[in-house]
C-alpha cells in the first residue's frame, strides 16, 4: 500500500491493482500485539488512512498462485498474475507479499494454538480474553511473544513464556539486555522459563491445551500464542525466474528483475551498513521500502541506492525499548546513560571503531539525538563521547 501511495504522489497516473490474500484494507500492524490485545483500540482505529482515497483497484482475499514473467510490457518487463481463475497483467509488479509465521509442527488441528500476525489473529486471541480465559502460554521470546505476553498481563491473564534460548532478545540485542527484560516481565508476573522447550502440545480433555515442556513438566493453558519466528512469502513465486532465499534477493535498488520489485519483510537486500544481504522486518522498514521501491519502478536503474538506517521500537509493560541502527551480541557495545540495574538504560554498538547502533530502553532522547549520529557513521569512541553528554 505505501508503494501504491508513493507511486500516486510521485506522479504515477496509470492503472494500480493491489491484490492482498487478506479481506482486509491496510492497517496498522504494530497494535496488533499491543493496543488491540489490551482493548484501547478496536479494528476500526488501526486502519491506515492513507490508504483512503487512492485510485487504485482492489481485489481483497484474493491470494494470488504464482506469476508469469513474459516480458510483453515496455521495455521487456511484463507478465501475468495468477490469481484463482484470473490473470491479471502488469506491466510493472511490487512484491510485498510480506512473511508468514512459523508453527509448530503438528498443531493446525488444535483449535486454541495459533499465532499473532494478522488482525485476524490478534482479534481471535482478543476474543479469547474477553472470553475470560485464565491461563496464556506462549512459546516464544521474541518481540511479538514477548508484547503479547505484556498485554495478556495487563488485562490479568496468567502467562507462562517459554524460550529455547539463555535470554530472551539475547540473539538480537545481547545478554545483558535479554536479561534486564527478563526481569521486567518477571516483575510484571510472567512465569518466563528459559532454556526450555515444548515437547509436545494436545487437547486436553478439559478444554485448552495441555504442554509437555523439555524440563518435564506440564502445564495447562486455556490458549497457546506461537511466536518462533517467521519466513517470507515466496511459494508464489516458484517458478518466476527470481532469486529466492530467505526472501526474494535484490539489488542496492530494491530490483529483483525487469519491472519488478519487492519490498517490506518479504525483500532481501545488499545492505553496504552491514555488510551483507538484508532482510529487516519491522514496519519503519516496510513503510521506508514500500516507498523505495515504487521510486525504482518509476526511476529505473538510476533509482538511488536503498540503504536507510533500521529504527524499531517495542512496548512492553512499562518499558519502552527502541533501536536505531544495529545492535548484537557480536558487536562492542557501552552502557551510555543509565544502568542495567536502574529501569532506563542506553547502550551503544559499534563495529570496526564505528558508531553503528543506539539502544534504549525508557531513553528515548538518547535513541532520537543519536539517530543522526549512527546514520552518519561517526566513530564509536565520538558517539560514546556525545550519548554521554546527553
Amino acid at each position: 500500500m505505501h508503494a501504491a501511495a508513493a507511486l500516486r504522489r510521485d506522479g504515477y497516473h496509470g492503472g494500480l491493482t493491489i491484490l492482498d490474500a487478506q479481506p482486509h484494507h491496510p492497517y496498522d500492524r504494530p497494535p496488533l500485539s499491543k493496543e488491540l490485545l489490551t482493548g484501547r483500540f478496536g479494528p476500526d482505529d488501526i486502519g491506515l488512512r492513507s490508504a483512503e482515497g487512492l485510485d487504485v483497484v482492489w481485489k481483497l482475499g484474493r491470494p494470488v498462485h504464482g506469476v508469469v514473467r513474459d516480458g510483453s510490457g515496455p521495455g521487456g518487463r511484463g507478465g501475468r498474475l495468477v490469481a484463482g481463475d484470473e490473470e491479471i497483467v502488469f506491466d510493472g509488479l511490487v512484491i510485498a507479499t510480506g512473511a508468514d509465521a512459523r508453527k509448530l509442527p503438528g498443531t493446525d488441528h488444535l483449535a486454541d494454538v495459533g499465532v499473532l500476525r494478522t488482525l485476524d489473529d490478534a482479534v481471535a486471541l482478543r476474543d479469547a480474553i474477553d472470553s475470560g480465559i485464565s491461563t496464556l502460554l506462549v512459546v516464544g521470546a521474541g518481540f511479538i511473544g514477548l508484547e503479547v505476553a505484556a498485554s495478556a498481563r495487563q488485562r490479568g491473564v496468567e502467562v507462562v513464556v517459554v524460550e529455547s534460548l539463555g535470554q530472551p532478545l539475547g540473539r538480537i540485542l545481547g545478554d545483558d539486555v535479554g536479561a534486564f527484560v527478563a526481569r521486567a516481565h518477571r516483575a510484571h508476573g510472567v512465569d518466563l522459563r528459559l532454556e526450555t522447550g515444548v515437547s509436545s502440545l494436545v487437547a486436553a480433555a478439559s478444554g485448552g491445551v495441555e504442554a509437555q515442556l523439555s524440563d518435564g513438566s506440564v502445564i495447562h493453558a486455556d490458549r497457546v500464542v506461537v511466536g518462533i519466528g517467521v519466513r517470507p512469502a515466496t511459494d508464489w513465486l516458484a517458478g518466476a525466474g527470481l532469486v529466492l532465499d530467505d526472501g526474494v534477493v535484490c539489488d542496492e535498488t530494491l530490483s529483483a528483475a525487469p519491472g519488478v520489485v519487492a519490498a517490506g519483510d518479504v525483500a532481501r537486500w545488499p545492505s553496504r551498513r552491514a555488510g551483507r544481504l538484508m532482510r529487516v522486518e519491522h514496519w519503519d522498514h516496510a513503510i521506508a521500502s514500500g516507498e523505495a521501491a515504487a521510486r525504482r519502478l518509476l526511476a529505473g536503474p538510476d533509482a538511488e541506492i536503498f540503504d536507510p538506517v533500521p529504527w524499531f521500537w517495542s512496548d512492553q509493560h512499562d518499558m519502552k525499548i527502541q533501536l536505531v541502527g544495529f545492535a548484537g551480541p557480536d558487536l562492542d557495545s557501552e552502557v551510555v546513560s543509565g544502568s542495567f540495574e536502574e529501569d532506563r538504560v542506553a547502550v551503544a554498538y559499534g563495529r570496526g571503531g564505528v558508531l553503528v547502533g543506539m539502544l534504549g530502553i525508557n531513553r528515548p532522547r538518547h535513541v532520537a539525538l543519536m539517530r543522526e549520529q549512527v546514520t552518519s557513521g561517526v566513530s564509536f569512541a565520538d558517539g560514546v563521547a556525545a550519548a554521554r553528554a546527553l
